[in-house]
């Protein structure tokens, strides 16, 4: 059975899309599922976030421009069921040579291929940049589905509008026109506050299922966590983020029809 390959993406930073992609794949692994997170930013803050060292040659950027596999850069983690593909600086150079290479939106694709179709692991989860420039894409047209993070304030609307709008363009352009939205998250939310609770309303009232019944609370230990390596799970299991992301975990297992495991 193939993969189910998942983008976590929103072009605008700091909404939460490392938080999820680390702490999503980590709540999958402890239910049972083999998951694979690919850091695609630069920045590497997924793989230093589950404690593991930034290496060269280490990241997705050989194999996007035809030398090595993915395979080869699989590396496991502290954590049972969970391997890291980790990211390294030199990734900030793909988008450049991306640009000047033959079918250069399908890189990501065609390398992930192999590792996808062998079904080592339930879900492949992809933790993109926070822009929409080449390599993003390149993350649109591998999924299947789009994660989309929306930190509760103002100005959260703007950015799944732009998603919704590339989505379309990628679905028209033939580029992937099976790609489709998993959902919409609700991140940082602090329920004190009436502006927290008229984004969730506002958004809840503009896609309906498609945003998660599952809320990311804004907490400390959350932000904490990435700091000592590790998953809000493992960093502080008994927390409110903690808790948050293992009910989403078992959302998305239900959205994607996972097989149950022990």
């Amino acid at each position: 059975m193939p993969s189910h390959v998942i983008a976590v993406a929103n072009q605008k930073g700091g909404v939460g899309k490392t938080t999820t992609s680390v702490n999503l794949s980590a709540a999958l692994a402890a239910l049972g599922h083999p998951v694979l997170l690919i850091d695609m930013d630069s920045q590497a803050n997924a793989t230093s976030g589950l404690g593991l060292d930034k290496l060269e040659g280490g990241s997705v950027y050989r194999p996007l421009l035809g030398e090595g596999t993915l395979e080869e850069r699989v590396r496991a983690t502290a954590l049972p069921n969970l391997s890291v593909i980790g990211s390294e600086v030199d990734l900030c150079g793909a988008e450049v040579e991306l640009a000047r290479a033959e079918d250069y939106l399908h890189r990501l694709k065609n390398a992930l291929k192999p590792l996808r179709d062998s079904g080592r692991f339930e879900v492949i989860l992809i933790d993109c940049p926070p822009s929409l420039g080449i390599l993003t894409l390149n993350c649109f047209a591998a999924a299947d589905r789009l994660l989309v993070p929306l930190q509760c304030e103002y100005y959260a609307l703007e950015g799944i509008a732009m998603i919704t709008r590339i989505l379309n363009q990628l679905r028209d352009g033939g580029i992937n026109p099976d790609l489709a939205i998993l959902g919409v998250l609700m991140t940082m939310y602090d329920g004190r506050t009436k502006l927290a609770q008229g984004v969730v309303a506002e958004v809840r009232q503009h896609f309906g299922e498609t945003v998660f019944d599952t809320v990311i609370p804004r907490t400390t230990r959350l932000a904490e966590a990435p700091s000592h390596g590790k998953p809000i799970t493992t960093y502080d299991p008994y927390s409110a983020g903690a808790a948050a992301y293992e009910v989403l975990a078992q959302e998305v297992a239900k959205r994607l029809a996972l097989p149950p495991r022990g």
